[in-house]
């Protein structure tokens, strides 16, 4: 099991990033992928690195609602 820091940015279509619900978690797990798939209320639409080596995964409903986490170790 890995240590993470997550920012966990809740986005709704009215808001917008600008706007958005965010909170930081630490948590232990295997890799951000397991993290996800275990916890998300949305199926995943987007994955990636950041320049700095941090991963990033966006889910959402299709309908404008998104959450975006932020994987730092």
């Amino acid at each position: 099991m890995k240590e993470y820091e997550v920012l966990i940015e809740t986005i709704n279509p009215c808001g917008g990033d600008k706007h958005a619900n965010k909170q930081f978690v630490d948590i232990e797990a295997e890799s951000p992928e397991a993290y996800v798939a275990q916890n998300a209320q949305y199926p995943v639409i987007d994955s990636g690195r950041t320049a700095a080596g941090d991963t990033v995964i966006t889910t959402g409903d299709g309908k404008g609602n998104f959450v975006k986490y932020t994987f730092t170790e």
